[in-house]
C-alpha cells in the first residue's frame, strides 16, 4: 500500500516517531473520510505500519469539513476529527501528526542537488500557501454569502442580541406571571 510506504519512510527517518509508537504493537487503526474507503494500518512491532484487515482498536473518523477547518488551524482540523476507541493511541497520533515533517528539500537534494532542490521546494511551499489562501477566501466567501445573501446563517451578533431579547422576554413574562398570581 502506498500510504504505508511512505508514512514508513517518514517514520525510519524520525526514530522518536518510531519509539513512540511501539508501545502499541499489534494494534490497529482505521482512518475513515468521507466516500473514501477506510484506511486500516497496524503498528508493527518496529514502531512502523503495515497494512491491516479486521477489528481496529482506534477508529478515526474525518468530517467533511476538515478541509476548511485545516484551513483556519490545527486546532479546528482536530475538532473536525471524531475519535473512537484507544485514547492513548489517539493522543500519540495527534502528536505525531503535529511534529512528524516529511523533509522534503533534504530527498530532493540528494536527487537533484542542494539549489535545484531549495527552489523546488520553494516553489511548491509558495504553491500550497496559495491553495491554503485560496480556500480561506472561498470558504470566506461561501459564508459571507451564507450570511448577507441567503440569511441561512447569522452573526455571532445577531445570535447575541437575539439571545439577549429572549432573556428580557422571559423576565417580563416572569413578572407578569408574578403579577397575575397575586391579583389571582
Amino acid at each position: 500500500m502506498a500510504f504505508s510506504f511512505v508514512l514508513n519512510r517518514l517514520l525510519r527517518a524520525q526514530p522518536w516517531a518510531r519509539g513512540r509508537l511501539k508501545p502499541f504493537a499489534g494494534e490497529t487503526v482505521e482512518v475513515r473520510a468521507g466516500p473514501l474507503p477506510a484506511l486500516r494500518l497496524r503498528i508493527a512491532s518496529g514502531g512502523t505500519v503495515e497494512a491491516a484487515d479486521g477489528e481496529a482498536t482506534l477508529r478515526m473518523t474525518i468530517k467533511p469539513d476538515f478541509v476548511t477547518a485545516l484551513a483556519r488551524g490545527e486546532e479546528q482540523a482536530l475538532r473536525a476529527v471524531d475519535v473512537e476507541g484507544n485514547a492513548r493511541l489517539a493522543s500519540e497520533i495527534v502528536v505525531l501528526a503535529r511534529h512528524l515533517r516529511w523533509e522534503v528539500e533534504e530527498d530532493l537534494s540528494r536527487v537533484l542537488g542542494d539549489v535545484a532542490a531549495h527552489r523546488l521546494a520553494s516553489t511548491g511551499r509558495a504553491l500550497v500557501a496559495w491553495h491554503l489562501d485560496a480556500l480561506e477566501r472561498v470558504a470566506g466567501a461561501i459564508g459571507d454569502y451564507l450570511i448577507d445573501e441567503k440569511r441561512v446563517l447569522a452573526r455571532r451578533v445577531e445570535l447575541d442580541a437575539l439571545g439577549e431579547s429572549i432573556a428580557q422576554l422571559r423576565d417580563g413574562i416572569a413578572r407578569l406571571d408574578k403579577r397575575l398570581q397575586r391579583l389571582g
